[in-house]
This record gives structure tokens, sequence and C-alpha cells, in this order.
């Protein structure tokens, strides 16, 4: 697997060994010990999957001491993964990639960093590690469009559920 730097520290951009042949493609999406290899050093107590529609937006999402690694099944997706550490060097500041399931990546994003994105293709299926099993105490967000982060979102009128809506600016 090659891993991309992102510039943020635990951040993590993960491109799997893929085999393509006539039938298709194949990628280990998850093997405990290579990942422990490349620093992720996390138990995974939870899987969750996300079905969308074009244009909706997800998020900013995340769970107090969750650490998650994404993976797009199905789709494209603009994937967001902003720095809420306050002692971050990075804070406030956000990630941005289109994950594309015909080009097979994966993100990785220790406890501390928000999680969102929209849907560019048709439809997405997007699939989550998570090492903390849900809470709903424990989860909070930030608004999509939080003024001093600034995320270009390449979509003019995302699709919210009112729970995101509500969320609010970041600090």
């Amino acid at each position: 697997m090659k891993i991309i730097d992102t510039g943020f520290d635990g951040l993590i951009l993960i491109e799997p060994n893929t085999f393509t042949d006539t039938r298709g493609s194949f990628y280990e999406s998850w093997r405990d010990i290579s990942y422990k290899e490349i620093g992720v050093e996390d138990n995974f107590l939870q899987d969750n999957i996300s079905i969308s529609k074009k244009d909706i937006l997800r998020g900013l999402h995340y769970q107090k001491n969750q650490g998650q690694l994404v993976t797009v099944s199905y789709g494209k997706i603009f994937d967001v993964v902003v720095d809420i550490r306050p002692e971050s060097k990075t804070y406030k500041q956000y990630f941005s990639i289109i994950l594309d399931a015909s080009i097979p990546m994966q993100i990785y994003m220790p406890p501390g960093f928000a999680h969102g994105f929209c849907v560019l293709s048709d439809s997405a299926i997007v699939n989550y590690k998570c090492t903390q099993y849900y809470d709903p105490s424990q989860e909070s967000g930030v608004i999509w469009n939080d003024s001093e982060i600034n995320i270009k979102w390449p979509i003019d009128v995302p699709i919210i559920s009112d729970k995101d809506s509500k969320f609010n600016q970041l600090g």
C-alpha cells in the first residue's frame, strides 16, 4: 500500500494495492497488521455504511475520542476532514479530496477531526470503520459552511439534514 502525506499530523491517505484484470479489481480494505505498520494502532469496534444520493452533504460530524477509516465502495464523493484539535498547528484547517470507488483510496483520521462529504455521483456508498461505538451523548458537529474554515464545496445547493443544519461554527 502507498501512504500519501496530507500535511496534518495523524491524518493518513492510503492507496491500497489494487489488482485489476478483465474481471474487475480486488484490494484488501483492512488487514490489521498492515495498518499497524503504517501507524494505525487503533482497535476498530464498529463498521457503518452511509448510502446517499447526488448533492447530499453529510457533516461535519465527530464523536469524542473516535477515529475513523473511510472508504468509498460505490460512487464518488468530495471528502472533507477538519482539524478540531485546539493545540494542533493545523487547527481549523481542512483537508479535502475526491474519493472515487473506481480509484480505491482510504482516509484515516484519528480522534480530533470532524468529517463530512458531499456526493458527486448519482449515489454513493461510504464505509466507516470506527474506533468507538456510536454514542449520541458523545456526538457533535461543525456547521458545513463555517465562515472561518471556509470549505470550498464543489456543489452550489447541497441537500442537508435538519440535524446537520443546526451545528454551530467551530470555537
